[in-house]
């Protein structure tokens, strides 16, 4: 009795401030919330926008935490893999993964380090929204304060912020909040939706096929006396032959007299929007940094325009990693002290492809080979 009962765990008490704030509904500034939304937006209607953001968070690759404590590496492996991020993610790269994705949209990204209330020990993660959270100037400089900003028009301050995780990119000058890798694509992006729905309708009336079938009465009196009757009946059976074919069935069509049957818009031409459509998506590619090949664009370029490319995406994405890196040493730094350990943090990240493998290894080759010669000179010299 009882093989499958299992020993109940203990319940942890844990807060998430960026969660009850967004169950009270508050909200950050106007402009900024807009922005968000229409960033969101543009997202959603332009695929190749998703695309090329997607890529980017994937290309950025993955990471390991060294501590400088070998006796709590275990340890903190196991919290790397194992660690719950909100609801339903697990593992801190899938933390970093949906705040590295917050940055590119929105310019900022914030989240939450979950500690046990009872413990202090850190449970998990909580990847926040940055329309619940607006962010001042402290006392000094260097120093910020985060508000929830309420529905009433009133502002909280948030406790515990060293809790928070706040990061931003293309931060300008004098501004708290930094710059969304989408700005400027909105206009771009509205003509490229509006060219795909002028094709959209141009197919709608020339695509679909519509006939025009029109009777011309000879001089004959009797059929100018009948015209409207046999013009009547002509449009019957054109109707029932129409239907007829819609069902799988085939039935001819059979006129008497001048009949012109004509397709509506034959005579007109589809425009070409090759021209303008490659326009628009070359200057949004320019602004993501993504190889066109890489979003399945087949564009005429050479090996060595690609080589370039790629070289130039590995800078985007070093730089990205460069954001986010203090994010996570924090992260790692407060499972530690959580734990009682003063051991220090280090992120080793992944090379971006086999490509920056090859490299490296040539590079050593060749530092090793002139290594070598400027030892046989030395020795050269001596004797």
């Amino acid at each position: 009795m009882g093989l499958f009962k299992k020993k109940q765990p203990q319940k942890r008490s844990t807060t998430v401030m960026l969660q009850s704030a967004r169950q009270k509904g508050y909200l950050c500034d106007e402009i900024k919330l807009y922005e968000n939304n229409l960033y969101d937006s543009l997202r959603a209607n332009v695929p190749i926008i998703d695309a090329a953001l997607s890529k980017i968070v994937r290309l950025t690759g993955g990471y390991r935490l060294i501590c400088s404590d070998e006796k709590m590496q275990d340890l903190l492996n196991c919290f790397v893999d194992e660690v719950d991020v909100g609801l339903a993610g697990k593992s801190l790269h899938s933390f970093t993964d949906t705040f590295l994705d917050s940055l590119l949209i929105y310019g900022n990204a914030v989240g939450e380090i979950v500690l046990d209330t009872d413990t202090g020990r850190m449970v998990g993660l909580y990847n926040g929204n940055v329309n619940d959270i607006e962010v001042k100037a402290g006392p000094s400089p260097n120093k910020k304060i985060f508000y929830i900003k309420e529905e009433n028009g009133d502002k909280s301050i948030i406790q515990n912020p060293q809790l928070l995780l706040f990061s931003s990119i293309n931060t300008q000058a004098g501004q708290n909040y930094g710059t969304s890798v989408l700005r400027g694509l909105p206009s771009l992006s509205s003509i490229l939706m509006r060219i795909y729905e002028c094709i959209g309708q141009n197919y709608d009336r020339i695509g679909n096929i519509r006939y025009a079938v029109t009777y011309n009465p000879g001089n004959d009196p009797s059929e100018k006396a009948f015209a409207k009757d046999r013009a009547m009946q002509i449009a019957k059976e054109w109707s029932d032959g129409m239907n007829a074919s819609k069902n799988g069935e085939i039935r001819d069509f059979v006129a008497v007299g001048d009949v012109d049957i004509k397709v509506i818009g034959s005579e007109n031409q589809l425009f070409d929007t090759n021209i303008p459509v490659r326009q628009l998506l070359e200057q949004i590619i320019s602004k993501l940094s993504i190889p066109p090949f890489l979003l399945g664009l087949n564009w005429s370029s050479t090996e060595r325009m690609s080589a370039q490319q790629a070289d130039i995406l590995t800078s985007e994405l070093e730089y990205y990693r460069r954001r986010i890196t203090p994010v996570i040493k924090k992260i790692g730094t407060m499972f530690l002290r959580t734990c009682g350990s003063n051991a220090d943090i280090t992120v080793e990240w992944d090379n971006i492809n086999l490509q920056d493998e090859v490299a490296l290894a040539d590079a050593r080759l060749k530092n090793a080979k002139a290594m070598e010669i400027e030892l046989r000179l030395k020795q050269n010299y001596n004797l």
